[in-house]
């Protein structure tokens, strides 16, 4: 199943970025180019940096140019996380293209990409959730509070492998079909942000 094979991967990725542990690190995909396992490696990739990135601008002591510089980071992070999703999307779209949608087949309130992309965060948030669950100089009453919080989160991974499963097993028999929207990501477009467009006169 789709969702048992991804999974591993991104735990593999999030294992891998926490050795150095640091944004500025260079991706080292240890998959071949092209495959969806090197697809899906380095979607986890770009959401485990983005989760730091947001760590890093929440700091009270953070120098304001510093802030904006790490804000930008972020825009063009989001960008880049939601080109990897169409790449994703157009893995599937590929797979299903000689399949009969039956003329009652229902669209999905998202394609098959989002669903794991939802995913991806849910590993980030199960590994540290772990982390402080487990943290050697927390209270008991911390790691109690934060194992409740995993068992929630491992709850939801078990339901969202199901749920992500069964949607490309209706897409494969034809009982849903996929139908995939180019994201625009307005605050990043020079025509479609009023604050940019306005500055270009």
């Amino acid at each position: 199943m789709f969702s048992q094979f991804a999974f591993p991967i991104f735990e593999q990725s999030i294992k891998d970025y926490h050795i150095i542990d640091d944004v500025y690190q260079p991706t080292l995909n240890p998959y071949e180019k092209g495959s969806i396992e090197y697809l899906l490696y380095a979607k986890n990739w770009v959401d485990t940096v983005q989760w730091h990135y947001e760590d890093i601008i929440r700091d009270p002591q953070i120098d304001p140019v510093a802030a904006l510089v790490l804000k930008r980071k972020i825009d063009a992070s989001n960008q880049v996380r939601t080109d990897m999703v169409e790449y994703i999307d157009s893995y599937f779209l590929q797979k299903q293209v000689n399949v009969q949608v039956k003329p009652n087949a229902k669209i999905n309130t998202e394609s098959p990409a989002w669903a794991i992309d939802r995913l991806s965060i849910l590993a980030l948030k199960i590994y540290h959730m772990n982390e402080e669950a487990t943290r050697v100089d927390a209270t008991a009453e911390h790691r109690a509070k934060c194992q409740e919080k995993l068992n929630v989160l491992l709850d939801q991974k078990s339901d969202m492998f199901t749920s992500i499963n069964d949607l490309l097993t209706d897409i494969e028999n034809g009982d849903k079909f996929m139908k995939v929207y180019k994201q625009m990501k307005m605050y990043n477009d020079d025509d479609l942000n009023p604050v940019l467009y306005q500055n270009k006169k």
